[in-house]
């Protein structure tokens, strides 16, 4: 595949992450009555990893997320001159996600973007359980870790083939069932900045956090698998 066909596909996925993500969180999750809740936001998440890369893994490697990109380049699993081109891919993606959310989400009277949080990120009074900075940034390294050693492991060579987007999927929901109370869960800063440039303001100012803590995540991955699985 050319390597546009490719940043093409990175873009769709990661919009579709975005798009059906954050989507259930700002117009489902708390609808009365029919909520479908933190688990079914979780649900969500997963369900769209696991979709996007069956549908579009074959083109670019599904990667939808710099934290994975970075990780996987890190992992040797990529190549590293690509990675600026795929992470510019993902945040476009998130933000036009975020753009067509917005517009969506502004159809309902009385819908205050701003106000709403839009499920953006967020730590310490924008935690959704009040969890501190610290707590926040712990979370997002240790997760991210995680799933990028899921990742790895599921695409290793040696793994069973065909089954990788289920075991991702799958560790992405988990992800989102243990972090959402901490810091709405990122593990992934293109869905950070989506949502943050639409909220502004406090959005903006801690989304460095969003960023900086699952690329860490996504480095450390990337040098430990490889040292645990690779012979001597």
């Amino acid at each position: 595949m050319s390597i546009a066909k490719k940043l093409a596909a990175e873009t769709l996925g990661t919009f579709w992450l975005v798009l059906g993500g954050t989507g259930s969180a700002v117009l489902a999750a708390g609808f009365p009555n029919l909520g479908i809740g933190f688990a079914g936001v979780a649900l969500a998440f997963g369900l769209t990893v696991l979709t996007g890369a069956f549908a579009l893994g074959h083109i670019s490697g599904g990667h939808f997320n710099p934290a994975v990109t970075i990780g996987l380049a890190v992992g040797r699993r990529f190549p590293a001159k690509d990675a600026i081109p795929y992470i510019i891919a993902q945040v476009v993606g998130a933000i036009i996600a975020s753009a067509i959310l917005a517009c969506i989400a502004s159809g309902k009277p009385g819908f205050d973007l701003v106000a709403s949080g839009f499920a953006a990120n967020g730590y310490g009074e924008h935690s959704p359980g009040g969890y501190s900075q610290t707590a926040g940034f712990i979370t997002e390294v240790v997760l991210t870790f995680m799933f990028l050693i899921v990742i790895l492991g599921a695409t290793d060579k040696r793994a069973p083939a065909g089954f990788a987007p289920i075991a991702i999927g799958l560790a992405l929901t988990l992800i989102h069932l243990i972090s959402i109370p901490v810091t709405n869960t990122s593990v992934n800063p293109a869905r950070s900045t989506g949502p943050a440039l639409f909220v502004g303001g406090w959005a903006l100012q801690q989304l460095w956090l969003f960023w900086v803590a699952p690329i860490i995540g996504a480095i450390a991955a990337g040098v430990v698998y490889p040292f645990i699985t690779e012979k001597n």
